[in-house]
């Protein structure tokens, strides 16, 4: 179906090619995962299949793609619609109608299908991604998850025969994901539809791979093979394999199930040891950073937020989690100002974010939103790391320090639209660090990144939280706020369901525990790292040879 035979993919003013020397094939009814590091390449692999690259991106391509026969270097990605459908990492960029039954119709009427092959198709695909419930609502009013599904439905009525698909559960909540993934499964499996898909949540759908491509970047060769084959020396992996590397388990798991089955002599081992707790070290005694007392926050007639009363205080790292639409980024943004209430009070640093401009904003709170681009302004990495060091009253320097940190790999030149997501986050991310807001507020903060950037990213939050600023996260990261939180509140229908410490909302979670809770429930076990500190020193001791296995 897909055949790359030599390509090599320059960018203009590059120092080295995104891809070079590829070879591939893709075959018809494949499920194929496309893994990693931020920056790395993979965008550019996925563009390069249906035409976008180098059509739209620019650039020189060497080499040959074929997609169902058809070379992309002489068909242009309008001739290539009917046999590609792509989905964005940024799905509204794709949006060119108002409601999501338009939305969906649009690629068919494109083709000039029948009205009737459109309705019953619109129909199918309501049910197949669970979006009836929104099929006359506005887009700009859903969220960033509904309008991932809205995105990827547009797609599917044109019935393609390969579907790619750029972090397509990274803005999802988990049961939201498990929905789009069962849908892609049946495509591949039932219609053998050819799916490629880029991820960096490897614990969401490695276990529905046929074959991983690796893009190690830096014109690297490929590296190919089934899940198993490439999960068993790939430096990155996702929580189960980590903890079958540990315990010594073969095969590797790839899933929570087969872990469950490996893991007896594990938990044997960890009886007597105790958890460490995700301790608060900003100190609950200092002045609370964010209240909110009952607060109300409508859209229209339609309540986003019903009576929500929460407070953080200095050293807490709060996961804010819940499905799609539960009102996580409508709490965010009231609690910044950009949201006016119905009912009840927001107090930031104790006064009226809505009161607070300029200065003194950026000093009392800060918000990464979902779109880290809105906060982008300048045409150079450079020019927008000094703007940010000016507004922030920061010292020259601050914030390129604190990018270098985070993203070292990005280059001082690069036009922010230029950067992957992930890259353009982390951006983002410094130019609001640099005024040191003693209140930050991320939405949707690992979305895009790689698993060492995502570790970066924890230990820099970490350190935030030590020096007393409090942090706020809405994410559907389950791994993170595992690793990171001291605190989960979670959100459903506008309204606080759960108010906790980490381990005792997300362990009695079928929906929100990390892949080592689910391995080792019910004892409140999140991370490998946790399991590594509590008996490290066992598990070497268990794997040492034996004289008798050293004499054979």
């Amino acid at each position: 179906m897909i055949r790359f035979e030599d390509v090599t993919i320059t960018y203009s003013g590059a120092s080295r090619p995104a891809l070079s020397n590829v070879n591939l094939r893709l075959d018809e009814g494949e499920l194929v995962l496309v893994v990693g590091r931020t920056g790395s390449g993979k965008t550019t692999l996925l563009r390069a299949m249906n035409g976008l690259v180098p059509h739209f991106t620019g650039g020189s391509l060497s080499g040959r793609i074929l997609v169902g026969g058809r070379d992309t270097a002489t068909h242009p990605p309008r001739e290539l619609a009917d046999l590609v459908g792509v989905v964005p990492q940024d799905p509204s960029s794709g949006f060119v109608t108002d409601t999501v039954e338009e939305e969906l119709a649009y690629g068919m009427e494109c083709l000039g299908l029948a009205p009737d092959v459109m309705r019953r198709r619109v129909e199918e695909t309501l049910d197949l991604l669970g979006l009836n419930d929104l099929r006359n609502r506005p887009l700009l009013s859903l969220s960033a998850g509904q309008q991932q599904r809205v995105s990827i439905g547009a797609v599917l009525t044109s019935h393609p025969k390969v579907l790619v698909l750029d972090e397509p559960t990274s803005a999802l909540d988990p049961g939201a994901a498990e929905e789009v993934l069962a849908a892609l499964q049946r495509l591949v499996h039932d219609l053998g539809v050819t799916v490629v898909l880029a991820e960096h949540r490897l614990e969401r759908v490695v276990q529905f791979a046929d074959r991983v491509i690796v893009v190690p970047g830096d014109a690297q060769p490929l590296v190919i093979g089934t899940p198993a084959e490439v999960m068993r020396l790939a430096p990155i992996a996702p929580p189960v394999v980590e903890l079958g590397r540990l315990a010594g388990w073969s095969p590797l798991p790839l899933t929570v199930r087969d872990a469950r089955r490996a893991a007896g002599p594990l938990r044997d081992l960890l009886v007597g040891h105790t958890p460490p707790l995700r301790a608060i070290d900003g100190g609950l005694g200092s002045e609370s950073l964010v209240e909110t007392t009952d607060l109300t926050v409508r859209y229209g007639q339609r309540p986003a937020l019903r009576s929500v009363s929460l407070t953080i205080r200095g050293g807490e790292v709060v996961a804010l989690m819940g499905r799609n639409g539960a009102g996580k980024s409508t709490l965010l943004h009231a609690i910044v100002g950009l949201r006016a209430s119905a009912g009840g009070s927001v107090l930031t640093g104790g006064k009226d974010p809505r009161n607070l401009r300029g200065a003194d904003l950026v000093h009392a709170v800060g918000l990464v939103p979902q779109e880290p681009g809105d906060l982008l302004e300048a045409t150079t990495v450079t020019d927008e790391c000094r703007a940010a060091d000016r507004d922030a009253g920061a010292d020259h320097g601050t914030t390129r320090a604190l990018l270098a940190l985070l993203a070292p790999d990005v280059i001082d030149t690069t036009h922010p639209r230029d950067l992957s997501e992930g890259q353009r986050l982390l951006l983002a991310l410094a130019v609001i660090l640099a005024a040191r807001p003693p209140l930050l507020l991320l939405d949707e903060p690992t979305r895009g990144l790689d698993y060492p950037t995502k570790a970066r990213l924890v230990e820099v939050l970490r350190d935030l939280a030590k020096a007393g600023h409090g942090i706020m996260l809405a994410t559907h990261d389950v791994e993170l706020a595992a690793e990171v939180a001291t605190r989960v509140v979670v959100l459903a229908e506008g309204e606080i369901v759960a108010d906790g410490s980490t381990a005792d909302v997300v362990v009695s979670s079928p929906m929100f525990a990390p892949q080592v809770a689910k391995v080792l429930a019910p004892e409140p076990w999140l991370t490998v790292s946790d399991v590594l500190a509590a008996i490290g020193p066992l598990l070497l001791r268990s794997h040492a040879p034996t004289s008798g296995d050293a004499v054979g």
